[in-house]
């Protein structure tokens, strides 16, 4: 993500500024009309030319209709709505919340572990709000599958989050050509092959990325801002799945609200036990990233 001939790529795409005009939406917004970089401006720059708090409860924005991360670049004239967790119908918003929780979860699980043990982040299911909790698949080193986690451990792991959040880091997306995205992802034969299925399936044929801290990851869809957007969150269980071709598959869950949607500790507590009961899904699960992770920090 950091390859200096990929930036120079993407400077070349657009050699001098070119303006661009971008009409708001949204409640007390229609009409206002403002005038931006091509390729440099982002949803996140025309809130700040609102107000604060657009700045602050915006969470995802929809150009022309299509979802779009709000860190990323703008590239032509368009129609702009700013989404937030209080929308009338926030069901996108939520749902893009989630995805982000359980990046957030599978980026903890792999610097959870040192360095004698292997961790294979699997596929992230894509799992409604409704099911309670999210989820982040894994197999771990064929010498932990003895290893039942105690509730320390799940503990531990929330702790990990909870540090990423208070870093409050951005989700900053990265459309790539699909030699960089494999370069990334050198260690995962499997990763690679999921860089190679989303470039052929995207007309452009590039591939979208997301940098959060040192960490790089390929989303179902896109993320939330940043992770300071998180505030209650927890890692309520680590389920086992059963033995599958990769090894003895796991389930790592979670439950999280945002800053504005912060819930009374015994709303929490029930929220939470069912966020520890096993969400079950219908979606095979292929094998994604693959890191060395000499025993659990935990």
């Amino acid at each position: 993500a950091d390859n200096p001939v990929e930036k120079a790529r993407q400077r070349a795409l657009y050699p001098r500024i070119e303006k661009i005009e971008v009409s708001m939406q949204g409640p007390g917004l229609d009409g206002t009309l403002l005038i931006m970089n091509r390729g440099m401006s982002t949803p996140l720059s025309c809130a700040r030319h609102l107000t604060e708090h657009h700045v602050t409860t915006s969470v995802l924005a929809l150009v022309d209709g299509e979802l779009w991360p709000l860190h990323q670049p703008l590239t032509h004239s368009c129609s702009l709505t700013l989404l937030t967790f209080k929308d009338s119908d926030p069901t996108l918003v939520n749902q893009a919340y989630w995805r982000s929780c359980a990046a957030l979860l599978g980026q903890v699980l792999e610097t959870a572990f040192k360095d004698d043990f292997t961790v294979e982040l699997l596929t992230v299911p894509e799992v409604p709000v409704t099911s309670g909790a999210f989820c982040c698949d894994l197999v771990l080193d064929p010498q932990l599958d003895s290893w039942t986690p105690s509730e320390e451990s799940l503990r531990s792991l929330t702790r990990g989050a909870q540090q990423l959040i208070h870093q409050d880091l951005v989700w900053e997306p990265l459309e790539v050509v699909p030699s960089v995205a494999l370069e990334a992802f050198s260690h995962s034969r499997c990763k690679q092959e999921e860089v190679e299925q989303k470039a052929a399936q995207n007309p452009k044929g590039t591939v979208m990325l997301y940098r959060c801290g040192d960490h790089v990851l390929l989303s179902g869809g896109p993320l939330v801002a940043r992770t300071g957007i998180c505030s209650q969150y927890e890692v309520t269980a680590l389920h086992s799945l059963g033995h599958r071709p990769w090894g003895l598959h796991r389930r790592a869950q979670g439950l999280s609200l945002p800053l504005q949607l912060q819930a009374h500790h015994t709303v929490w507590r029930k929220l939470r036990q069912r966020a520890e009961k096993l969400v079950r899904t219908n979606i095979s699960v292929s094998t994604s990233h693959t890191r060395s992770a000499s025993k659990l920090k935990l």
